[in-house]
């Protein structure tokens, strides 16, 4: 059974009652709804307004429906949340098994994840507040597993260089969809915005006084960002992860 508050109200949801019974079939009239239609609207709500936009209230809103009768669906909104991370988890493109070449096999999955994150860009605030794992989402970790197999880890480190590789690309999406939302803020591009911080930073990193910073920036100014730096970046985050060493 789900956990209740003092209020009455669940406070989050059992995971063998989540996902093991979420469609069981009822007495009487058939239902109006699914969950997985539900869950797709309270997606593309998120997807179009942000998740503080997902309510109880405007998810019932939207598939016409009164806002406590969402509730013989869905209990809270934290359950909701669950059925979101796992339905949009489904996304992931990978092939039935692992290639064999784990480097490969690792940056295919982090792309793939970077291309879903930036799709749905509430996902990566929403992941820390995760509290299970759903059945699309313990098909990618099952992949990833057994893609890191031959990289000569314990089963401990694979899910451990599985769940630094996702917070490295939850914080990469992070970091780009805020200097995308700056630069349409300001009213300039991307790289106007960046010219300045360079030009700034170039400013006080003159003389003797920041030598490395100095040199750092004279290597960025010949970065073109994107995917690209994406890139070499997780390249360098699987390098440190898979260390033996």
């Amino acid at each position: 059974m789900a956990r209740t508050s003092s209020a009455g109200r669940s406070a989050g949801a059992d995971p063998e009652a989540l996902w093991s019974t979420a469609e069981r079939p009822r007495r009487g009239r058939p239902p109006a709804h699914s969950r997985a239609a539900i869950t797709a609207e309270a997606v593309a709500l998120a997807d179009a307004e942000g998740l503080p936009a997902v309510t109880m209230r405007a998810v019932a809103a939207r598939i016409e429906a009164g806002a406590m009768s969402l509730y013989s669906y869905v209990p809270n909104k934290e359950t909701l949340l669950e059925l979101m991370i796992d339905q949009v988890s489904g996304d992931h493109r990978m092939p039935r098994e692992p290639s064999g070449d784990w480097r490969a096999d690792l940056r295919r999955l982090a792309c793939e994840q970077r291309g879903i994150m930036r799709r749905h860009p509430w996902l990566p605030a929403a992941l820390p507040a995760r509290r299970t794992l759903g059945p699309r989402a313990l098909a990618v970790l099952e992949y990833a597993l057994a893609a890191l197999a031959p990289a000569g880890l314990d089963a401990r480190a694979r899910l451990e260089v599985f769940t630094l590789l996702t917070g490295f690309v939850a914080s990469h999406v992070s970091y780009e969809l805020a200097q995308e939302q700056a630069t349409v803020a300001a009213g300039r591009t991307s790289g106007e915005l960046l010219e300045d911080q360079a030009r700034h930073l170039r400013s006080v990193a003159t003389g003797e006084a920041y030598p490395h910073l100095a040199e750092a920036l004279a290597a960025a100014s010949r970065d073109p960002g994107g995917q690209d730096a994406f890139d070499r970046l997780l390249d360098r985050m699987i390098d440190g992860l898979t260390a033996t060493g």
